[in-house]
């Protein structure tokens, strides 16, 4: 069978565009409005309990870790609210995820920064850290290669760590402008696989970007996260990476299944048109459940976190408890 005998026996539905907002609309039965109207509630909670959040941490945190915390907060929140909107307007799908994509572009920057913070800034950091060693076989760029030296903190190194992360906030925010503009004139098409397109071309390179910005917060947080117990960042660390993997690897992944064509269409819906509902409506109620727990992890009065000297001295007491034990035995 030909390509053309193929196209001929394919719904011309499943080929059309995206449907309006009316079409969704009038196309919803008793089911599918009450799940709408649900996964809607869902949305705009999540977004009432970040705006209670914000009022919380700017009353009772200081500057600047109340400005960085606000802007993880808001991750799933924002998330959440532009699915929404992806899922009442189909058309705008394109910008809703460039929007939430560039927001969380900007998170994975402020959880560095957040780090660094929670030590007192840069300059502490550094105090505390200088001249000490940091393992950088870590995620995702060199978790495989063992034989990598450790490096030596210095204040050139954390530039460099902060640029790192900081250049995706700012690439992405650009190439998904440039894609905005492009997919308006009809140029960029996540379908078009052609190496013509520029889909195919824009997407890896963010991808490059992403696993760029990634390993510098994964080293920051692997040589420090056990100064920073007593402030759940290890909790806070793993939301960051599960809204990660939800915003981006699950909708790279039900997007690809969905052009294989995987996923049926269902009229006014093609099949990429309905993968995409599927995404929005899954990870409203994900993003839902990540706003309650980031919720109970970030409601919390700032602590001073101990000093160097406090941790060597509890580092010596628990290694004289070692011993004692050992001599004990």
């Amino acid at each position: 069978m030909d390509g053309t005998q193929l196209n001929s026996t394919i719904d011309p539905t499943c080929l059309q565009e995206p449907p309006l907002a009316i079409d969704v609309i009038k196309q919803l039965d008793v089911f599918g409005l009450c799940l709408y109207s649900m996964l809607t509630f869902m949305s705009s909670i999540s977004l009432l309990l970040y705006l209670e959040q914000c009022l919380y941490i700017y009353k009772k945190l200081p500057y600047p870790q109340k400005t960085t915390i606000i802007w993880i907060n808001g991750a799933a929140p924002v998330i959440a609210t532009m699915a929404c909107f992806g899922m009442w307007i189909p058309r705008a799908v394109m910008v809703t995820d460039m929007t939430s994509n560039c927001y969380f572009a900007v998170v994975m920057y402020k959880v560095l920064v957040l780090i660094i913070e929670e030590f007192g800034g840069s300059s502490v950091f550094l105090k505390r850290f200088s001249g000490k060693t940091f393992k950088i076989t870590t995620g995702p760029c060199c978790c495989c290669c063992l034989c990598l030296p450790r490096v030596v903190m210095s204040r050139r190194l954390l530039f460099f760590l902060k640029l790192g992360s900081l250049q995706y906030a700012i690439l992405k925010t650009v190439l998904s402008v440039l894609a905005i503009v492009l997919w308006t004139n009809g140029n960029f098409d996540l379908s078009d696989l052609e190496i013509t397109g520029t889909a195919i071309w824009i997407n890896p390179f963010i991808g490059v970007l992403t696993i760029i910005a990634l390993w510098p917060v994964a080293i920051i947080f692997m040589n420090t996260n056990s100064f920073l117990r007593s402030l759940k960042i290890v909790p806070k660390y793993a939301i960051y990476q599960l809204i990660l993997v939800l915003s981006q690897l699950q909708t790279s992944i039900i997007n690809i299944v969905a052009l294989d064509g995987t996923i049926a269409c269902a009229p006014p819906f093609s099949s990429q048109a309905r993968g995409s509902m599927l995404n929005q409506q899954i990870m409203i109620m994900e993003m839902f459940i990540l706003t309650l727990l980031n919720r109970c992890l970030y409601r919390r009065t700032y602590e001073t976190l101990p000093s160097e000297a406090h941790d060597n001295d509890q580092n010596s007491k628990v290694a004289l408890q070692t011993a004692l034990v050992e001599h004990d035995v």
